[in-house]
């Protein structure tokens, strides 16, 4: 197993060799100590490999540094996962650019039943924190099973992570650099907490520092181990539209939810419904019908909620009791009741809106919605 594994490392050690080009190999010559076994003239005739990338395939260092590596993750009990192995991810083996080789520390089964990837900007508000904190919350309470996926990032990342966790529910971190080190080193507690109901995985080896176009690059991972990408905040650039676009072109289900129109972290939201690459949702109950998955019998009983869960509030109550009263009114005539700013009562109906307690209505008139 060991020979057949310093083969396998090898393989993803040749400059300027890289996934879908080690994949034509495989599928050339069949298996990667064929390639190695096989005469430079050879090689140079496939297709995409040349005089120069045959040389570099027959280079001693690519096996001295496969040794290296091998040395690594037998010591720090790390697992290999091969594109031919059995186990590898059903989800990921299906995507063109899926890793020839990744590296897996933790106990999560990467063919979770129902696989969720969560994204968002570094830079989340409140409100980020609380949708993602709101779905993770009830994915738990309806599907127990769910697998949480990000990439242990500042900001909405962390948050998936951390809430995972707190719900019990497995969660796997995908990174951008090797198994020997942890980035954000800020990050480093959550990341042991996640090993023995999830764990850590790159297809970078050792050594390999968390430079940037390693995070534009293991994007393609976080969104082909899915069944689904979730952006919760994004401005209208960054890596979370770029997991959205890559998850969209993999055919796999990408989702968002909404903000104000002029906020900026819901910019990329936005965007990418008005693109037709996301479908909007507000709640977990959305999620879970959009991807027609069943919900077990017993976490059934009583009514589904179909909205995110927020804690009773009382200007919630007083606002509720007015447009009961009233059935109809105007933003300025909620704010003179209410002795409240505009500015600030419109972050509150916002809110209450998302949760389904009220509606707008042309001409920002607000009304209850009617259950």
């Amino acid at each position: 197993m060991t020979n057949k594994l310093i083969y396998q490392i090898s393989l993803t050690m040749i400059n300027g060799v890289g996934d879908i080009l080690a994949r034509h190999l495989l599928e050339t010559f069949g298996d990667p100590e064929a390639i190695f076994s096989e005469k430079k003239q050879t090689l140079e005739k496939v297709p995409g490999i040349g005089t120069l990338l045959a040389a570099e395939i027959k280079r001693p260092e690519v096996f001295l540094k496969a040794e290296q590596e091998l040395a690594f993750i037998e010591k720090n009990n790390i697992t290999p996962y091969f594109l031919t192995d059995n186990e590898y991810p059903e989800r990921l083996k299906q995507c063109p650019d899926a890793p020839v080789l990744f590296y897996f520390k933790g106990n999560a089964n990467l063919n979770q039943k129902h696989i969720i990837s969560i994204v968002g900007t570094r830079h989340s508000t409140d409100y980020g924190r609380e949708l993602t904190a709101g779905l993770i919350d009830k994915m738990a309470s309806l599907l127990p099973d769910t697998l949480i996926v990000s990439g242990l990032a500042y900001g909405i990342d962390i948050c998936a992570h951390r809430n995972a966790l707190k719900n019990q529910l497995a969660t796997v971190a995908v990174l951008a650099h090797g198994l020997d080190r942890i980035y954000p080193s800020i990050h480093r507690n959550t990341a042991v907490e996640m090993l023995p109901q999830g764990g850590l995985l790159t297809d970078f080896p050792s050594k390999t520092e968390p430079d940037k176009p390693n995070f534009v690059k293991r994007n393609r991972i976080v969104a082909g181990l899915a069944d689904a990408t979730i952006v919760i905040e994004s401005a209208d650039k960054g890596g979370s539209l770029i997991t959205a676009d890559i998850a969209f072109s993999y055919g796999r289900d990408v989702f968002t939810f909404p903000g104000r129109v002029t906020d900026t972290h819901s910019k990329g939201c936005h965007l990418l419904v008005k693109q037709n690459k996301a479908g909007l949702i507000t709640s977990a109950e959305d999620l879970i019908s959009a991807m027609r998955w069943d919900i077990p019998q017993q976490k059934q009983s009583g009514a589904i909620q179909t909205e995110l869960s927020f804690p009773e509030r009382e200007d919630f109550t007083q606002i509720q009791s007015l447009l009961n009263e009233k059935k109809e009114l105007h933003i300025n005539q909620l704010a003179l009741h209410l002795d409240i700013a505009v500015h600030q009562l419109s972050g509150i109906l916002f809110e209450m809106e998302m949760n389904g307690i009220i509606k707008t209505l042309p001409g920002n008139i607000y009304a209850l919605v009617k259950n």
